[in-house]
């Protein structure tokens, strides 16, 4: 007899609850499972729109209130793809129900929901996920192999850049990813933390940082049309990182950069070699090794069989897209709940990622060194 579904329910359904509705109606179609995910409730405030959205993005069912979804027991799995400000609250919720949770990141808005979620997932001894889903990139994964076997030998520089260009007309409304109280931060955590968690996970933990914030546009026009407000998160981050391990390096996240649409790229230096990858170009991985007077850098396509979760898809050269992270990272997920620990990114890493944001904003504030 076959293993009774997994019944997931989603809380949010704008751009990353039509990612993660992807990745969970496809995951079972290419990867073997103990048990299949069943897409059983999504959830959002207004009526309409959440029962479109379950039509279009084949959910069973559609529901206003996430306290009464979260303590159904026929739900086994909460996806949280809300905003920022309201993670903590249906986290610790779903995990005191007993669910597994996964979660958008960055993991909250601030160090003390995040301690707060990790610290609820923990008591309740559920598996829990931050869905930082560029790990699952196999070109990413396979810079992660390669730096783990030594093949660059000693890490001593990465240089992480997330460069986009949405808001840069002064017009775009305020929508809530530019108010503080709801996104907690702007490219800092929007995008400069998916760089962060790619610089912990390849290099290792950050020590300190010396940060810098900017705003460059400070009132837009409000989304109803009544007028304009005030814009209180940052329109671009930069940091200098020092690495526990000895290695140095920068951070840069900005939505103020023209023709840059989701330009999520890093570098890594070492002892004897280089690795460089970008998303807009994400199944390849540049590598740099020494070879006297052919040495130059090379570009590996990451489409092989070999290469990681490639071997579910399709045939070397055809290429995957960004979709494909999000089934990777369920997929992981739902091997994570089967033999009941949680996988990286744990709320453990969305803690320590969190804790990176934070000490940012403090280098900003004090115009000095901060510890993390």
């Amino acid at each position: 007899m076959s293993a009774p579904p997994l019944k997931v329910a989603m809380i949010g359904y704008e751009f990353m609850g039509r990612a993660h509705s992807n990745a969970w109606r496809q995951v079972g179609h290419f990867f073997e499972l103990a048990r299949e995910p069943h897409l059983q409730v999504v959830c959002g405030r207004n009526e309409g729109r959440v029962a479109e959205a379950a039509r279009r993005l084949g959910w069973a069912e559609h529901a206003v209130d996430w306290r009464e979804v979260v303590a159904r027991e026929d739900i086994d799995v909460v996806d949280v793809c809300t905003p920022g400000d309201s993670h903590a609250e249906i986290a610790i919720a779903a995990a005191r129900a007993g669910k597994a949770v996964l979660c958008e990141k960055p993991l909250a808005n601030d160090v003390a929901d995040a301690v707060a979620m990790w610290e609820a997932a923990r008591e309740a001894g559920v598996v829990h996920m931050v869905c930082h889903n560029y790990r699952r990139v196999p070109a990413v994964a396979l810079a992660k192999q390669w730096i783990s076997e030594g093949r660059i030998g000693e890490i001593r520089h990465y240089r992480g850049t997330y460069l986009q260009d949405w808001i840069v007309d002064p017009a775009f409304p305020r929508v809530w990813r530019l108010e503080k109280a709801r996104a907690g931060s702007g490219a800092l955590g929007d995008i400069a933390s998916h760089s962060i968690d790619l610089a912990r996970h390849l290099v290792g933990e950050i020590r300190e940082v010396s940060g810098l914030l900017e705003t460059f546009v400070r009132e837009r026009p409000l989304e109803d049309g009544s007028g304009t407000g005030a814009v209180d998160v940052d329109d671009a981050a930069l940091a200098l990182l020092r690495f526990e391990n000895g290695a140095i390096g920068s951070v840069e996240g900005t939505r103020f950069a023209p023709g840059r649409k989701n330009h999520n790229r890093f570098e890594i230096n070492g002892s004897r070699g280089s690795l460089a990858f970008d998303l807009e170009r994400m199944n390849e991985l540049e590598i740099y090794e020494e070879d006297g007077a052919a040495s130059g850098f090379r570009t590996v396509l990451a489409t092989d069989a070999e290469h990681p979760w490639v071997s579910a898809w399709w045939p070397p050269g055809h290429v995957l897209g960004y979709e494909h992270s999000f089934v990777h990272t369920v997929y992981d997920f739902l091997c994570g709940i089967e033999r009941g620990e949680s996988p990286s990114p744990s709320f453990a890493d969305g803690v320590a990622n969190q804790r990176v944001l934070e000490a940012v904003e403090r280098s900003h504030a004090s115009r000095s060194w901060e510890a993390v």
